[in-house]
């Protein structure tokens, strides 16, 4: 019998999941999110919506109450009462996952303690503990923010002496980390799945661009050595092992200057550097994600085809209305997630550009650059 799925979150990954689900009416019958915005971007495609905080106990007790199944398209979910309810829906990835996520301390100690190679790192309780790391680690270091952090917001790098105290008052009081600054020669990303009976796939390593800390172009496959690759998508495998929470996990990794992977952090969700699947791959991640957590078989992860994926970003220089961004190539796919409001930096939708005719990466980042400006965010 069909499922009614419930979602922590309604932005544009919940967007994308609702579409998804809307594709396998024989195992999802309903969509519900919860998310704070008003008419959110996956409500706008057929999903009904619960209007509160992420962390809302009594709203997370009423989608709980509606629901057969509940995943996440946002970390920000309170794990406590998501465990209170494994009573009354299915929860997946599993709440213990998700705390384990929620806290990038705890993540990375789960994944150290289990010989998956990540930075070096130290939880760090005053500003002592800071001036002692950094004597350990030498500069520049990473000071983060343990929790409700992502697209660089919880980060500061510390390139001097001079900066440590500034750095220490940006987080207010959060609970902190320091880490090892790690001088890599390339972002990457692997998306994994693994369903309900352990079974694991991995999509094949794509390369990230990052401007501003926020994802700007994935590249897909990335641009590494079949070597490099393989290790990666080992290292995303024996994560996927040990996490055991269901799903598709977006894992966030460095390659080093000598060719070592280490994993940056792990999101426990669909992820923005799997996009391109939506047209690259036989199955995309979001219906990946939905296989995954209803216990069905996975999907086919081949890439099929070369692909770029481009963000579409809020102009710095205003807040507002913007014009309707339109684009007519054959072979490029706009996504936009129906936000009314621009503002600097916020994802407002991406395109994918395919390689339909085995063009290369080369020729499809020439293609990127001639089209970029058609898909600037101006104001109405």
């Amino acid at each position: 019998m069909a499922k009614i799925l419930g979602i922590i979150g309604g932005g544009q990954l919940g967007m994308m999941l609702t579409e998804a689900a809307k594709k396998m009416p024989e195992h999802i019958s309903k969509v519900i999110v919860l998310d704070p915005n008003e008419n959110c971007s996956a409500s706008l495609v057929g999903a009904e919506q619960i209007v509160a905080d992420f962390k809302d106990k009594d709203s997370i007790i009423n989608l709980a109450n509606q629901v057969d199944i509940i995943t996440y398209e946002i970390e920000s979910g309170d794990s406590d009462v998501l465990k209170s309810v494994e009573n009354k829906a299915e929860i997946n990835p599993s709440p213990e996952t998700l705390k384990t996520i929620q806290d990038k301390f705890l993540q990375k100690t789960f994944l150290q303690n289990h010989n998956i190679p990540v930075p070096e790192f130290i939880k760090v309780n005053n500003i002592e503990e800071v001036k002692e790391g950094l004597k350990k680690f030498g500069y520049p270091a990473l000071l983060k923010a343990r929790r409700d952090a992502y697209d660089g917001k919880g980060n500061f790098k510390i390139d001097s002496e001079k900066e440590i105290q500034t750095a220490y008052d940006y987080f207010k009081g959060q609970k902190l980390m320091l880490e090892k600054f790690v001088p890599f020669k390339m972002e990457v990303s692997v998306i994994a799945s693994r369903n309900t009976k352990g079974e694991i796939k991995t999509y094949p390593l794509v390369e990230n661009i990052h401007e501003k800390n926020i994802l700007r172009e994935t590249i897909a496959p990335s641009r590494t050595s079949n070597e490099v690759s393989e290790k990666a998508g080992k290292i995303a495998s024996n994560t996927m092992d040990v996490l055991k929470g269901a799903g598709v996990f977006g894992i966030e990794m460095f390659v080093t200057q000598d060719d070592e992977i280490v994993i940056n952090e792990i999101a426990p969700r669909v992820h923005n550097s799997g996009h391109h699947t939506l047209q690259s791959s036989e199955t995309s991640q979001f219906e990946q994600h939905l296989r995954a957590i209803l216990g069905l078989d996975l999907g086919s992860t081949k890439l099929l085809h070369n692909t770029i994926m481009y963000n579409i970003l809020g102009n710095l220089d205003f807040q507002g209305e913007y014009k309707k961004i339109e684009i007519s190539e054959k072979n490029i796919y706009l996504k936009m997630y129906e936000k009314k409001i621009s503002k600097p930096l916020r994802k407002l939708g991406h395109l994918n550009i395919i390689g339909f005719e085995k063009q290369s990466i080369d020729e499809l980042l020439t293609q990127l650059e001639k089209i970029k400006g058609s898909v600037e965010v101006e104001s109405i």
